[in-house]
């Protein structure tokens, strides 16, 4: 193992990196896990400079070589798909229950041409007996950095992390616990761009801002359509994306809107059901991504009858700090417990 860097507080101790499928984002950060300076590239997985081992090396030293020449050969962590089978090493998953710690315990590490040591985190394995499995990688590094920065939340909460595939993660005990993954964005981008029903659909660009006000009216429909539905009619309502656009009791430019609401709505519904007993009481349901599509949801979840308790955005470096730490390559984290939340 590393020694831990024990820096002042304001010197650079870590780079940290959130290496995703399409983008590549990096932290250089101090050893009180604050951000001292932060890049990005297009250079995931899926769109490395050149392929394989080579352009993972090409992108890290593009991205981190400034921060090298100046700073020394810092310790350096990595989450997200850079640890899956197509990522620069594969970290297997590990099960659940899952915490930080035995993240840490079961990282996978690279030597990088540069000669920095880069310690990847593995994902995460949801695989009972009696249900299929589900396997997550990235938002387990969101959710660390979420309880690190609200300890208090880790007792018993429920996450929400809407994306391409949205997640729903029971924690207990500042542990993931189990969870559920929905292909809600993928099967929109899907749907809009390469099946029947965008043939009726307008761009983005092509919407007024006079629009905007049907829009939230179409997208609002659509999350009733699901809260009212039957089990099993999915397909069928999505049909009726085609449908309402074709006898023109939807405009071409707001058919994207209720198209965005009916797949939201049905992940709630199904969402809420699958974490009844999580939410239970008075537990919290946090909401963590981006921000304008986490306003989405929290307008379909009023219409659900439902309040999340707060709203958190990019919440990875501080999670790939906490991961850092539990690997021993930093110390001096901070540990307080932010109540003023967004």
């Amino acid at each position: 193992m590393e020694t831990p860097v024990t820096e002042k507080p304001d010197a650079p101790a870590l780079i940290a990196l959130d290496w995703g499928t399409s983008s590549l984002r990096g932290y250089l950060m101090d050893a009180g896990g604050r951000v001292l300076d932060r890049r990005s590239s297009a250079h995931g997985i899926q769109s490395l400079p050149v392929p394989g081992i080579p352009g993972f090396e090409q992108a890290f030293a593009d991205l981190c070589g400034a921060w090298l020449k100046t700073h020394g050969k810092l310790p350096a962590v990595a989450g997200g798909m850079v640890g899956s089978a197509q990522g620069w090493a594969e970290a297997p998953y590990v099960p659940c229950p899952a915490d930080t710690g035995s993240l840490a315990g079961k990282a996978v590490a690279v030597e990088s041409a540069s000669g920095v040591r880069v310690l990847i985190a593995p994902g995460v394995i949801f695989d009972p007996p009696d249900a299929v499995p589900d396997v997550m990688r990235g938002e387990e590094i969101q959710i660390s950095g979420a309880l690190a920065d609200h300890p208090h939340l880790a007792g018993r909460a429920c996450v929400a992390l809407p994306g391409t595939h949205s997640k729903w993660v029971q924690v207990t005990d500042g542990r993931i616990a189990r969870f559920a993954t929905y292909m809600t964005g993928e099967l929109f981008a899907v749907l809009s761009r390469h099946s029947i029903l965008g043939r009726l659909m307008l761009d983005d660009a092509a919407a007024s801002p006079a629009d905007r006000s049907a829009a939230e009216a179409a997208f609002a429909a659509g999350v009733r359509t699901a809260r009212d539905g039957l089990a099993g009619d999915l397909s069928h309502q999505i049909f009726a994306v085609r449908t309402l656009g074709l006898t023109r009791r939807l405009p071409p430019e707001v058919l994207k809107d209720y198209l965005s609401g009916l797949l939201i709505g049905n992940e709630l519904v199904s969402g809420l059901a699958r974490m009844r007993d999580t939410l239970a009481g008075d537990t919290p349901l946090l909401l963590i991504g981006d921000a304008a599509l986490c306003r989405r949801y929290v307008r379909a979840l009023d219409l659900l009858g439902t309040v999340p308790a707060a709203l958190l955005d990019n919440t990875a470096p501080r999670g790939l700090f906490q991961f850092a730490v539990e690997a021993g390559l930093v110390t001096s984290p901070v540990s307080s417990d932010r109540s003023d939340m967004p």
